[in-house]
């Protein structure tokens, strides 16, 4: 949500964050509107996208990601900060495969 004071045609910086507790990271797609990119052949509990600078008018921001958990317990979370703030978390439930897709709008 959109504060009052919120520009929608302010430039912002955003990163996006993933982890698992008990797992790896496989791979995950992000972007800014139809600006798509694509991390492949990740590996390891955390990934963190590069910071992207948001052009003014811009719409959303959105990742998907993908891991493999090593028990049934394992639990994704992916995170979009916005201007070092965090603004959208989705965590998944348990499991040995796990999908978090999290959208924010500008």
């Amino acid at each position: 949500d959109k504060g009052p004071d919120e520009d929608p045609r302010a430039v912002h910086k955003v990163v996006f964050k993933t982890q698992i507790s008990n797992g790896n990271i496989i791979n995950g797609t992000y972007g800014i509107d139809d600006d798509a990119h694509t991390a492949l052949n990740l590996s390891g509990t955390s990934w963190s996208s590069a910071e992207l600078t948001v052009p003014a008018g811009a719409y959303n921001a959105n990742i998907l990601v993908n891991a493999v958990g090593v028990t049934d317990n394992a639990v994704l979370t992916a995170q979009i900060y916005v201007d070092g703030q965090l603004k959208a978390e989705k965590i998944s439930p348990p499991g040995k495969v796990a999908s978090a897709l999290v959208n924010y709008k500008f």
